[in-house]
């Protein structure tokens, strides 16, 4: 799957289970990972949620880190989330990030990260199935995909005396009523969405199994190990453009506009009909509705994968961190962090440095990225006793100083503390694309008003049929 790297990002109004725990074998990602035994959360303030889940909207925890950094348009228009034991299930994680733009396209992506997930709860409260693995073992909340993406939804469930079987298809259409739901709240809410709005991407984890949610052109990426146990990463989503063959064909159907200016041959654009504005450069978002009779939907992109053993970790990021930061590059920055409760962190730092270094000249895009883990943390204790064990004739630092320790392929071990950490920092700037904003112009104050009228009118015509 390629994963464009085309840029996007904040309006500029202008004109023209965390897994199996690690035996003393396995390392994550080239080198071994080290936690405090008693692990804090930080900064971090966890807030209840529905069915007895708990939220996270910044900091860490022990399996996952999260960061935003505010740029130099404006507001932070970025926002995130992870909830534990989603829906009230163990070993069920939510996340996603938000990258809003417009005039309100803060307020769009908070109230999103705010009543999104439960929506999507409730969704799936409906759907309690028992899954069935390869080997006909049962987990009551886990889920047995079928890997059919068809249209076809005739087969989408199927019951018996035990079970239920869910297909993929099924998931889709129920991610897409959910994000549907959202988009015409948004449409009744308080907040003028007619050319504000804002992307997502979202991950739902039930055990090992991933369901990926994209809507825009943030992005998630999976870390695994290849055949030489290196780090290698796996795009989870592809970047929604309006040039996109897919993307074209049904906004032009929609009698919507796509084309590049000359001054930036490379970023396509959503246009209204008769009017050269907005200038969208994504297919898919929430709100923007001046766009949504013309071929922008807010349906995501949902697809699914099993997470195996060589699986590390996942990273969720806006595309203030993908405008600088390839999907390499941004792998091995997060498996170069100390602890992971830093990860996050880390690379927004790496990607705010790229920035400077890339574009001295260009405003820094809000960037914000959620790090998730899938295997349980080592402790900085337990691998020191087992050297200790093994009979390593090292002269070991303190404990409390140890922040790394990298395994060699020929099996050698180096322990770095703290100290040569904050001294040694290895860093290249990455090859990248030029910054460009979502959104180029407002439309006329008359187009704006004939959507409100439209939409008032539609408005008032179910009412009556009510």
């Amino acid at each position: 799957m390629h994963v464009s790297g085309l840029g996007g990002g904040g309006f500029s109004l202008f004109p023209a289970e965390m897994g199996i725990c690690c035996s003393s074998e396995e390392r994550h990602g080239g080198f071994w990972e080290v936690e405090d035994e008693e692990y804090e959360d930080g900064d971090a303030e966890r807030l209840e949620g529905d069915r007895g889940a708990h939220r996270r909207l910044h900091g860490s925890c022990r399996f996952a880190s999260m960061h935003t950094q505010q740029g130099k348009k404006g507001i932070n228009q970025d926002a995130m989330t992870i909830w534990e034991d989603f829906n009230g299930e163990k070993d069920t994680i939510f996340c996603s990030v938000f990258d809003g733009h417009g005039p309100l396209g803060h307020k769009v992506a908070c109230h999103v990260r705010d009543v999104l997930p439960s929506k999507l709860s409730e969704e799936l409260r409906l759907l309690k199935p028992n899954y069935i693995d390869d080997e006909g073992g049962n987990y009551s909340d886990a889920c047995d995909f079928d890997f059919n993406d068809d249209d076809d939804d005739s087969d989408d469930s199927q019951d018996n005396e035990d079970t239920r079987h869910v297909s993929l298809s099924s998931w889709k259409a129920r991610f897409a009523k959910v994000f549907h739901e959202m988009d015409e709240e948004l449409n009744r809410s308080p907040i003028n969405c007619v050319c504000s709005g804002a992307t997502a991407v979202s991950i739902l984890k039930q055990g090992d199994h991933l369901t990926i949610a994209n809507l825009g052109d943030s992005r998630a990426i999976l870390c695994t190990r290849d055949s030489k146990d290196q780090p290698l990463p796996i795009p989870l989503t592809v970047d929604l453009k309006p040039n996109l063959p897919t993307e074209a064909e049904r906004i032009k159907r929609c009698r919507g506009r796509v084309f590049a200016l000359d001054e930036e041959p490379d970023v396509y654009r959503i246009w209204l009909p008769d009017d050269d504005s907005p200038g969208l450069a994504m297919a898919r978002a929430f709100g923007d509705f001046c766009l949504k009779d013309y071929g922008l939907i807010a349906i995501p992109q949902v697809s699914y994968r099993k997470i195996t053993e060589k699986d590390e970790f996942i990273v969720l990021a806006t595309d203030g961190v993908w405008d600088v930061l390839s999907n390499k590059e941004v792998v091995k920055i997060v498996a170069s962090a100390g602890k992971r409760s830093m990860a996050a962190e880390l690379l927004v730092a790496r990607a705010v440095r790229a920035w400077k270094y890339k574009y001295p000249t260009s405003k820094i895009d809000d960037c914000a990225a959620i790090c998730l883990f899938l295997k349980a943390p080592l402790s900085s204790k337990k691998i020191a006793m087992e050297m200790q064990e093994n009979n390593m004739k090292s002269q070991l630092p303190p404990v409390a100083d140890i922040s790394r320790i990298t395994v060699s392929d020929t099996g050698s071990v180096r322990l770095e503390t703290t100290k040569e950490n904050e001294l040694k920092e290895e860093w290249s700037a990455l090859e990248g694309v030029s910054r460009v904003n979502s959104l180029l112009k407002l439309p006329r104050f008359s187009s704006v008003m004939s959507w409100r009228k439209r939409s008032k009118g539609l408005k008032d015509g179910e009412d009556e049929a009510g």
